[in-house]
């Protein structure tokens, strides 16, 4: 976390990690196209040309909070392949939380683990601690065949410490309730360090309606918790274009 009394910012920082082509950069892009044209940055990205994110996506949401502090939510991808390790390192650099896309298949575990305990190590390697930075794991692609059921899943939940959420990304599906629950696990572990509401006078509440009534709700499970939601381009949720 930055923040600059002097200037009355905030930066948050949240990095979607795991193995390449797991649904990374579509969630971004998918986030990127429900939030409003004034609460979004240009979302950057660099592709090889097998389509997989060879650097990282930025994008920067952002909003004042009521007290004059002006709040950016930064998140970034890491590239999956094995080769570009030293840059997962990099954009892991400072990160406030972690999304983490598994591919929800059985036969993926392996290669799902292995990115597990590879983002453990880069963490470390940061100077982050694991058991601190919150992580909020998404297993995407629940579409395709062999994938793991709604019991499954939550047993995965059961086990662990971290929120677990199904995901059809390529659909949008599950990627704005992923994106709530880790930016209010966020907000909570920040809130335990730095006392952001007493000394930003910045709420737990206030912080995600901020987010989330500037994002297209509409089709998630969050849709009417934070009132109207506005359609990209400024439309009202549920009105004819």
């Amino acid at each position: 976390m930055q923040l600059n009394h002097a200037q009355r910012e905030l930066t948050l920082k949240i990095v979607y990690y795991g193995p390449g082509l797991s649904g990374k950069t579509t969630n971004l892009r998918k986030l990127h196209a429900r939030a409003r044209p004034d609460v979004r940055g240009r979302l950057l990205s660099v592709d090889t040309h097998d389509d997989r994110t060879l650097f990282f996506d930025l994008l920067p949401v952002f909003f004042s909070t009521s007290t004059g502090f002006k709040v950016k939510v930064k998140l970034f991808t890491v590239p999956g392949q094995v080769i570009h390790n030293a840059t997962r390192r990099v954009v892991l650099q400072g990160a406030d939380a972690v999304v983490f896309i598994a591919d929800s298949r059985r036969g993926a575990a392996q290669e799902n683990n292995s990115y597990w305990r590879n983002l453990q190590e880069n963490l470390r390697e940061m100077e982050l601690d694991p058991t601190q930075v919150p992580v909020v794991i998404q297993f995407n692609k629940r579409d395709l065949p062999d994938s793991l059921t709604d019991a499954e899943l939550a047993e995965v939940q059961r086990r662990g410490s971290q929120p677990v959420v199904g995901s059809v990304a390529v659909r949008g599906e599950g990627v704005v309730e992923t994106f709530h629950a880790v930016v209010q696990t966020a907000w909570r572990a920040l809130e335990g360090r730095a006392q952001l509401s007493r000394n930003v006078g910045l709420s737990e509440e206030e912080f995600l309606g901020q987010i989330f009534r500037h994002i297209d709700l509409s089709g998630t499970a969050l849709e009417g918790r934070y009132g109207p939601g506005a359609m990209p381009g400024g439309r009202e949720s549920g009105r004819a274009p």
